[in-house]
């Protein structure tokens, strides 16, 4: 590969035919692999990628219509390709480091191009529809399986612009990414790029048009919530939980069925990581929830609620009780306070006794003292029955005492079953079928 004369040194009459000259030389591909060959074309191709971002980034004119075939050649030459498997099978992303892309120094400049070439002020849709097509979306949409995270990094903004700028590629780019998700759930339970796509349809949900249609909705029962069920869930949970939130902001009706699957999840999950995540996202949501719609929720939400609370792992215990610390929650408690002490009560002064963590103890306190406050007659009728009740019934059970006891060891960490996943996504559907969504 030779040095050529800059395009902005050339004459203003073959400055756009250097630019084509230049595509085309940077259509050549070389061996990263072998770090010892052709380094002088290497780093040829190097500045002439940064010469043609430079260019299409500063100079206005310089997007001809003949021009639109090269450049997307010149990008479709460089970053398409069949991905290579693992060099781990085992490959765990929270626990290992991830493959580089080797060819990334020639690579990052070709996205960086491609990025600018959509930004440019005079790229023209219309004629780049041409050859941004859907084989080209669908290609793109297998790169954000690669291990690299600074590839999915730009193809996550790229794909984002071309959904933005192709309003004929956009109901395309959607089935294709519940396509993807479908098979992650069901299929192959991995996909590198799952965060990266929920990012980018965070940003596409809070553009959906009112009233949702059918298929947004179904898209939500159908497809994000069977979502929790995958064992990667750590690794995408908050791009996850921001988009069903907005989904809810968008759709308040929307809240009941999902309310109800998280509840169900909450039941068949053993896993503390999974069930501190649980109660993280349901905060988000009861955080933008309307009162009308927490009415409807609020007394099989508070029982697993107590049950969360007297959970002998402190993680869960705390996370739940850490619902008392928001105050938009508080408000929503103390508007329906006469419901909701009833269904904690019981729980709440056992482990205010009997809890093997201080930690744990401490909080409850303080929650009783909230609760306390908000209704103090109803707390004192609820003090005075709850100790009758534990006089006629005597001492707690042999197994109470055990769960309770305060040398208690937290259980291990259980994995979660093929059936319990089935359970949910199951839960999902029947959810669909309640809010006539099949």
């Amino acid at each position: 590969m030779n040095e050529c004369v800059l395009i902005s040194d050339a004459p203003g009459a073959e400055q756009q035919e250097l630019f084509t000259q230049k595509l085309q030389q940077c259509c050549v591909l070389f061996d990263f692999f072998d770090s010892v060959t052709d380094l002088k074309s290497k780093e040829v191709k190097r500045a002439t990628l940064n010469e043609l971002v430079d260019y299409v980034s500063t100079n206005r004119g310089v997007l001809v219509e003949a021009a639109y075939p090269d450049i997307t050649n010149m990008i479709i030459t460089n970053i398409f390709r069949t991905l290579p498997p693992s060099d781990n099978p085992d490959f765990d992303p929270e626990e290992d480091e991830p493959t580089l892309e080797a060819s990334w120094p020639h690579m990052q400049l070709v996205y960086e191009f491609l990025l600018r070439f959509l930004e440019n002020p005079d790229f023209q849709p219309s004629i780049a529809k041409r050859y941004i097509d859907q084989r080209f979306v669908l290609q793109l949409l297998e790169l954000f399986d690669t291990e690299d995270p600074r590839e999915r990094d730009f193809l996550k903004t790229i794909l984002h612009r071309i959904y933005g700028k192709f309003l004929g590629l956009r109901a395309f780019i959607r089935k294709q990414i519940n396509n993807i998700f479908l098979r992650f759930i069901y299929e192959s339970e991995h996909f590198n790029g799952v965060a990266e796509l929920l990012e980018i349809l965070g940003s596409i949900i809070n553009g959906f048009a009112l009233p949702l249609k059918a298929e947004h909705k179904q898209f939500l029962m159908k497809v994000l919530l069977p979502l929790h069920t995958a064992k990667a869930l750590v690794l995408f949970h908050a791009q996850l939980a921001y988009c069903i939130v907005q989904f809810l902001e968008k759709d308040p009706t929307l809240t009941e069925p999902v309310f109800y699957f998280y509840i169900m999840a909450l039941c068949h999950f053993h896993s503390t990581s999974e069930m501190v995540m649980f109660l993280g996202e349901m905060e988000e949501i009861l955080d933008v929830i309307e009162p009308t719609q927490f009415k409807k929720i609020q007394e099989p939400l508070f029982k697993q609620i107590s049950k969360c609370v007297t959970n002998p792992h402190f993680q869960v215990a705390e996370r739940a009780l850490y619902l008392w610390n928001n105050e938009y929650i508080l408000s929503l408690i103390e508007e329906n306070i006469d419901k909701i002490l009833p269904l904690m009560f019981g729980s709440l002064y056992r482990i205010s006794k009997e809890h093997w963590n201080p930690t744990i103890v401490a909080l409850v306190y303080n929650v009783l003292k909230t609760l306390m406050e908000m209704n103090g007659s109803l707390f004192d009728d609820l003090t005075a029955s709850y100790k009758n009740d534990r006089q006629r019934c005597g001492t707690p059970s042999s197994a109470h005492n055990v769960m309770l006891r305060t040398d208690m060891t937290p259980p291990a960490e259980e994995e979660r079953s093929f059936t319990d996943a089935l359970n949910l996504n199951t839960a999902a559907e029947s959810l669909s079928h309640k809010v006539g969504l099949i």
